[in-house]
């Protein structure tokens, strides 16, 4: 069956981007389709996917129940990708593959974001520990099932380097050593990913794109919660220049709308940094492929020297004012109590869990167990948690 082809689609790609007609494919071979390349099925299939869904009710930084307002797993995921795509667009690479894998990277993530994510980890350390990076892998090949032919969505080669990679190469992944999360260990066994190399420029895109928008977006929810003012805010060096300029456009602006005009900019201005730099580093080398790409001895897509700077001062400033607020680590704690209770009951009774996932179960296996409660929503894991204990934290 024909398939539609780069040239067909009617983009005009940069030499060095992935080309979905080269696609490496599936691991379980599929019949092309006419009307969408290799990557937007990708896309399809993960917009589509259970695991996509369940994003709408985990946590970002706030818990749902904290305000409707909040950004969640699931709107951070679309603004990655939008941002993905923005930046892949004027790149000339392939909008579609960046897009797959900015709305995919955060589906291993477990409830109660990285809070639940340490107490998987800690609960899982002698059985490999836990990733939600790896995570993500394990859920689009092997936890959704719902097609006949095999787990998984089956999604290309080129969509699980970028996932497998999001946090870049893993130098060590032929060896024993344990800094290879287990869940991405055992997948690569069966189907190498090529850790050790660079992801295409898609994926480093889609990477840098999580980056400007979880800083943007946890600006405005952390300004939304009161975890700091305006005059905090003027204190960094990112932010101070864009208060000034909003406030010289319109003085007397509200401050809810004031701040949404300094994310915009910053938003706007760290794109610009990104495509600048990208450009710079890419005349340099002048890749012709999109294995020079992967071949590289560093990323292609980042950001300069001097907004990384500022963007670590920014992430410190988030730190100490946002995730580290006394409300949010109460809570977090909680929180992490909470995970840390589901994995420990279901561990000595696996009869505790739903009958789909007791048939998986063979002697309370813990990989089973995690990833029951990595699947879990905030809300489902509460629920639990108050029907299998007497106590339980209401997060507030």
């Amino acid at each position: 069956m024909k398939t539609q082809s780069d040239q067909e689609s009617g983009v005009v790609l940069a030499k060095f981007a992935t080309r979905a007609g080269a696609s490496r494919g599936r691991l379980h071979k599929e019949e092309s389709s006419p009307a969408r390349s290799e990557f937007q099925r990708d896309r399809d299939r993960i917009i589509h996917c259970t695991a996509f869904r369940r994003l709408n009710h985990k946590t970002q930084v706030f818990v749902y129940h904290e305000g409707d307002h909040y950004r969640s797993r699931l709107t951070h995921s679309i603004e990655v990708a939008q941002i993905a795509r923005s930046i892949a667009r004027t790149l000339a690479l392939d909008e579609d593959l960046a897009e797959a894998i900015a709305l995919a990277h955060d589906l291993g993530h477990p409830p109660f974001g990285h809070a639940g994510e340490k107490a998987l980890d800690d609960a899982m350390a002698e059985f490999g520990g836990f990733d939600h990076n790896a995570q993500s892998i394990r859920v689009v090949t092997a936890l959704e099932r719902k097609y006949a032919g095999f787990d998984g969505i089956n999604l290309t080669w080129e969509t699980l380097e970028g996932l497998a990679k999001h946090n870049g190469p893993i130098p060590d992944a032929g060896g024993e050593a344990s800094g290879v999360p287990r869940a991405l260990k055992e997948y690569n066994a069966s189907h190498d990913l090529e850790l050790a190399g660079y992801p295409g420029a898609e994926a480093q895109v889609a990477a840098l794109a999580d980056d400007i928008a979880y800083n943007n977006h946890d600006i405005d929810d952390g300004f939304r919660a009161g975890s700091y003012t305006l005059q905090d805010l003027d204190e960094v060096q990112l932010t101070c220049a864009l208060i000034a300029e909003v406030r010289e456009l319109y003085p007397d602006l509200e401050e809810p709308r004031l701040i949404y005009e300094i994310n915009r900019r910053l938003t706007t201005r760290m794109i610009e940094d990104v495509v600048r730099e990208a450009r710079t580093r890419l005349s340099v080398r002048a890749p012709q492929s999109v294995e020079d790409i992967r071949n590289s001895s560093a990323p292609v897509i980042a950001f300069s020297r001097p907004m990384n700077a500022a963007c670590d001062e920014l992430r410190q400033f988030l730190l100490s004012r946002v995730y580290r607020n006394k409300k949010i680590m109460r809570i977090m704690a909680d929180a992490g109590r909470i995970v840390s209770d589901l994995f420990s009951h279901y561990m000595r009774d696996p009869g505790a869990m739903p009958e789909s996932w007791r048939k998986r179960v063979q002697g309370a296996h813990a990989v089973q167990v995690c990833d029951f409660i990595a699947g879990m929503t905030d809300r489902y894991a509460l629920r639990e948690h108050r029907r299998l204990f007497d106590r339980t934290p209401d997060l507030r």
